[in-house]
């Protein structure tokens, strides 16, 4: 067969080789000093910062203006980047709509230099394939540092490459549940940023009492009717000003500390290990089930918060909401279970644990040996907040119970997307089926 769908016009190259023709670029990140960093900037871009996509809340800035010191170093739309040091094997793509960043040395990059010959969606799935992953298991252990792949290595590699037109088509199937997957990611941080930010607006920041102590008559992500259960001014407490009527309490007066939940020894259950905690959004990605043994108990509505060095100061925060009603689920002894008293929704504990007062509290108290440090349950004794009324207090829920719903929606979803990516990206990378060949029903968002 002479036709472009033949495995016989599917070539392999070297990557040197390719290289040497300029079709394809293999790079590492920039060394950079301390000195040479800022808080403006592009992003400088370490392995920490992917996760699947890009986020670059809390990474260092590299100053504009000494890019000229960094060369090829900055990222470009089309780039697959590769973590070659520590966790190896972490890949995401950088899409028109990444923001620019630099280079670290944890990360190297594949740039299609032709895409003639080679696509660069394309390229991102094919080192998600079996070639070039057993590839990297072969190098990985080969130096003196376990976890590492050089880039000389990586210049050495083999790519078996279909003709253009194929890669594009396999592009473009496993692209489209993958520009889908990302919509969802998009708006569940969207969601979840504007979650914190009526928490804070409202619970700590009391914008909304001081709006209506200065004869506003509404305030915009407040319902009117909660709205008009606000007090119209402020009374000292030990903890400062605070709206008038709410009282003053310790977190473990509101909320049930490490509650009580139920299960039998070797039963199994959802599991949620500690790695697979979430720093940035809600909810986990994925958990395992396996049967109980030791650890914290859990369901629908609790919040978790990991309290030992270093997962506390990285934000590892959980709401439960991916439970069956009534299931119990486990996970590490190192997690602190919140569960809310009513009138309190279960929501307000989660936003409350992703405060940074909450966090610098607990981190403040931590005790125990350098790098086993570790709060104990019972600080939420000394933690102090203002408690809205029932009214404040169940609209908050009421307001933000649709955000999470819509998340949690949108993440299910894309588990189920990814479940068909995943099992369609070995057999379409491997010639086994042919995009002509893909019967599926799936609306896909552009």
């Amino acid at each position: 067969m002479n036709s472009a769908n033949s495995l016989d016009n599917w070539i392999p190259h070297s990557t040197s080789e390719l290289i040497a023709e300029r079709k394809l670029s293999i790079g590492d990140g920039y060394r950079a000093k301390n000195s040479e960093l800022s808080t403006e900037g592009l992003p400088f871009a370490r392995a920490g910062n992917i996760d699947g996509g890009f986020q670059f809340d809390d990474a260092d800035r590299f100053p504009e203006e000494d890019l000229a010191k960094v060369g090829d170093k900055v990222s470009q739309p089309g780039d697959v980047v590769f973590t070659s040091k520590g966790t190896v094997g972490r890949l995401a793509f950088v899409r028109p709509t990444t923001p620019r960043f630099v280079y670290a040395p944890q990360l190297c990059y594949w740039r299609s230099l032709d895409p003639a010959v080679i696509d660069n969606r394309w390229l991102y799935y094919w080192m998600r394939g079996s070639e070039f992953t057993q590839q990297i298991s072969g190098v990985k252990g080969q130096t003196d540092m376990a976890d590492y792949v050089s880039l000389t290595d990586q210049r050495r590699m083999e790519i078996t490459l279909p003709p253009a037109s194929i890669q594009r088509s396999i592009a473009a199937v496993l692209g489209s549940l993958d520009d889908k997957i990302e919509q969802n990611r998009r708006t569940a941080r969207a969601l979840e940023r504007l979650a914190r930010a009526i928490f804070r607006a409202w619970f700590v920041d009391f914008e909304p009492v001081k709006a209506k102590a200065e004869g506003a008559t509404s305030f915009p992500s407040m319902p009117q009717e909660v709205f008009d259960a606000l007090p119209t001014r402020f009374v000292d407490s030990d903890i400062g000003p605070v709206p008038e009527g709410w009282e003053v309490k310790a977190v473990s007066e509101v909320v049930d500390v490490n509650p009580t939940r139920s299960l039998r020894k070797g039963e199994p259950a959802p599991y949620l290990d500690m790695k697979s905690m979430p720093t940035k959004g809600h909810a986990p990605d994925s958990w395992t089930e396996r049967p109980f043994g030791s650890g914290m108990r859990f369901m629908n509505g609790d919040t978790l918060v990991a309290r030992i060095t270093p997962c506390l100061e990285n934000g590892k925060t959980a709401f439960v909401d991916f439970l069956d009603d009534g299931q119990i689920a486990w996970g590490s002894t190192e997690y602190i279970v919140l569960c809310p008293k009513p009138p309190v929704p279960p929501i307000f504990a989660y936003c409350l644990a992703r405060t940074g007062e909450f966090r610098d509290f607990a981190i403040q108290n931590m005790t125990g040996t350098s790098g086993r440090q570790r709060v104990s349950p019972s600080a939420m004794e000394h933690f102090r907040l203002a408690i809205p009324s029932k009214e404040v207090a169940e609209g908050f829920g009421k307001d933000l119970n649709p955000m999470f719903e819509c998340i949690r929606s949108g993440m299910e979803e894309s588990r189920k997307l990814a479940t068909m990516r995943d099992y369609l990206l070995p057999t379409l990378l491997s010639g086994e089926v042919r995009v002509g060949d893909i019967r599926y029903e799936a609306e896909i968002d552009a």
